[in-house]
């Protein structure tokens, strides 16, 4: 299976971007400083994560032959 590392990858890419997503959503619900300073730059880095992610899903299905 040359394509298990890839996998790998793509699995710890989706998980990067549930983690940002997570700690995005949750200085939202509890607000205060937290969410002012950092909450934008949170859902910036989650854009960039997620599409990270998705190019290299797509890369993965294109690579099995799917």
């Amino acid at each position: 299976m040359t394509d298990k590392p890839l996998l790998i990858i793509v699995v710890l890419a989706v998980l990067i971007v549930l983690g940002i997503l997570a700690t995005g959503i949750g200085g939202f619900a509890r607000g205060g400083e937290f969410n002012r300073k950092h909450g934008n730059r949170l859902m910036r880095w989650r854009l960039i994560a997620q599409a990270i992610a998705v190019a290299l899903i797509m890369l993965f299905i294109y690579l099995r032959g799917y």
